[in-house]
């Protein structure tokens, strides 16, 4: 700990991503990046703004960009938000929305970044339970509370929320912001963006990061009553006021706009996703139903630990979290075919490998 750090520094607990190893070639199926290239226009578009227009700043309200997700989804750009990522998103959400007075709730086995920004921001969270199978009991969602924080799908777990459930999440906390993160809402579950113009009090959040196949550009939306964006530009103004760069600006414009090779890529993610499954259960393994761009297996014969060892010992990275209640799970990121028939072959000669040793 450096001596010139602040209290806080030195109270954090960051997040840590998935490793990205350089000691040899991976297949990286840890980090639940899309194996498909971006959209060839949103490469164009990028190459095109890569002009003598970079020694101007971007534009600080992301016009072109808002209007073009506002025209997908039927809203108003007054109803939507970009920024640098949905976990930057997230970071200005939680001091615009939430504060020190109440807890704000979310579920126990979830992504890992917020209680980092909670502890950050000085906002006290409660985690609520989930069941055997990393389900959450609606109820548990009503108390009193200084708001909510659902990952749909969540992760690490894959499971999915139907709207009406969402619905009596909103209702029960009509005086307070539910936050719905919906990294993974493109490979399986319905968007509660539709129910934006109803529910003052949601805020969806979006990344172009997974499904558009963009992580390495950077961009985040979030879709809310003009309220809630107002208070998202406050908090963001009172930061940066120019989150997005001209590349990243014209890349998603471009990606945003081809919905034909968006609904192609993500077609393909989810029939491979459902191919893995079947595969490696006949292997013994149990997945978590999944509506997300990976899977979350387990074995019951083998530690999730020495297979993570192990697929890493063949050249396949998977994720293995070494915390209660999921430490005998393989969180594992859907891969090209050829990519998860590797990883199928690795694991069965792992678990026949495995099985010898212990007979």
């Amino acid at each position: 700990m450096s001596k010139y750090w602040s209290k806080l520094a030195a109270s954090l607990t960051p997040y840590v991503p998935g490793e990205q190893p350089k000691d040899r070639r991976y297949i990286k199926l840890n980090t639940n990046e899309n194996p498909y290239p971006p959209s060839p226009k949103a490469i164009e578009a990028i190459r095109s703004a890569a002009n003598d227009d970079l020694r101007l700043y971007p534009d600080p309200t992301c016009d072109d960009l808002r209007a073009a997700i506002a025209r997908r989804h039927g809203l108003a750009k007054e109803q939507i938000f970009v920024g640098n990522g949905s976990d930057e998103i997230l970071a200005f959400a939680f001091p615009a929305f939430f504060s020190p007075e109440r807890p704000i709730l979310f579920p126990d086995v979830t992504y890992t970044f917020y209680p980092v920004y909670a502890k950050f921001y000085g906002i006290p969270y409660e985690t609520l339970p989930t069941d055997d199978e990393f389900g959450i009991d609606l109820n548990d969602y009503a108390k009193p509370s200084g708001g909510v924080v659902i990952p749909n799908p969540n992760a690490p777990t894959s499971r999915c929320l139907d709207l009406d459930s969402l619905i009596r999440i909103l209702e029960a906390n009509e005086d307070r912001v539910v936050i719905v993160d919906e990294a993974y809402i493109d490979f399986g579950g319905r968007s509660a963006v539709s129910l934006v113009g109803d529910y003052p009090n949601l805020l969806v959040v979006q990344t172009l990061s997974k499904s558009r196949s963009l992580a390495g550009l950077r961009v985040g939306m979030a879709f809310g009553h003009p309220d809630l964006i107002e208070g998202l530009n406050r908090v963001k103004d009172s930061f940066n006021s120019y989150t997005l760069d001209r590349l990243a600006l014209a890349g998603a414009l471009a990606a945003i706009e081809d919905e034909a090779y968006f609904e192609e890529t993500t077609r393909k993610v989810v029939a491979t996703r459902e191919r893995t499954a079947k595969a490696i259960a006949e292997l013994g393994f149990v997945s978590i139903e999944s509506s997300a761009n990976f899977l979350f297996a387990t074995h019951p014969a083998f530690s999730a630990e020495m297979l993570f060892q192990r697929l890493k010992g063949k050249g396949i990275l998977v994720r293995y979290f070494n915390k209660p209640r999921i430490d005998r799970y393989l969180r594992v990121s859907i891969g090209t075919d050829e990519e998860m028939d590797q990883f199928v072959r690795a694991l069965a000669d792992i678990v026949d490998e495995a099985g010898r040793i212990d007979q």
